[in-house]
């Protein structure tokens, strides 16, 4: 029987593990420049493959409800994205991945909302997909020439902000939780530090557009030092 996920217990602290020794190992290859792009679309279908069988996994336990299993999460939408964006190279998603991709999957990866622990595959589908969503906004930065700005932090908040009608309408329909815009996740997260419903919602916004800033100003710094 596959034991429940503990935060940072040694699985998880494994996992951090493996995301940091990715991206060092994309950073020291940087300066090889980008893979073939067949190399990227083979990226793109095994996050894809791994989503299709966590939905089809879910579907054969009788998890799946549209309460609870729409990619509505933040991390869900940054992956169909980072997906796309692998596929097509389309320069407009690099910003929505790179801002609201590494922000949410770094918030998911310290506090993961996983009720499954090693070596279920529920585990490794939580942790493939959100590396892969880092990994994928490091590469195109470090390796396709992406430059972080600060119109790109606006044009991610305005795109979030665009969604969150859509996803409120979607929680009342089906009584849902999507964004975590009607409660806090069950076993705790960073959210249980920004106060209570409904102002958390608030200071999410706040805490976004800081962690949106701080990623443009630490990567620009770093590119700045780098290349001068």
């Amino acid at each position: 029987m596959t034991a429940a996920f503990v935060m940072f217990s040694m699985a998880h602290i494994m996992a951090i593990g493996v995301l940091g020794l990715a991206i060092l190992i994309l950073f020291i290859s940087r300066k090889r420049g980008a893979v073939s792009q067949k190399y990227e679309r083979f990226f793109a279908l095994s996050l894809l493959a791994m989503e299709i069988l966590y939905h089809t996994w879910m579907l054969a336990t009788g998890r799946w409800t549209l309460d609870n299993s729409l990619p509505l999460e933040l991390c869900s939408i940054s992956l169909l994205v980072t997906i796309v964006l692998l596929c097509t190279g389309n320069k407009y998603l690099i910003d929505f991945v790179f801002f609201a991709g590494i922000g949410g999957a770094i918030q998911a990866m310290a506090t993961p909302v996983l009720d499954l622990g090693f070596p279920h595959f529920r585990y490794f589908h939580f942790f493939y997909t959100h590396i892969g969503i880092i990994l994928t906004a490091l590469y195109f930065m470090w390796m396709k020439g992406y430059q972080p700005t600060f119109k790109g932090v606006i044009k991610t908040m305005v795109v979030l902000n665009l969604l969150l009608p859509f996803i409120f309408a979607v929680n009342m329909l089906f009584q849902g939780n999507y964004m975590f815009l009607r409660d806090k996740p069950y076993n705790g997260s960073l959210l249980d530090l920004l106060g209570p419903y409904p102002w958390y919602i608030l200071s999410l916004e706040g805490v976004a557009f800081v962690m949106f800033t701080g990623l443009w100003l630490g990567f620009r710094k770093w590119r700045n030092t780098s290349e001068g």
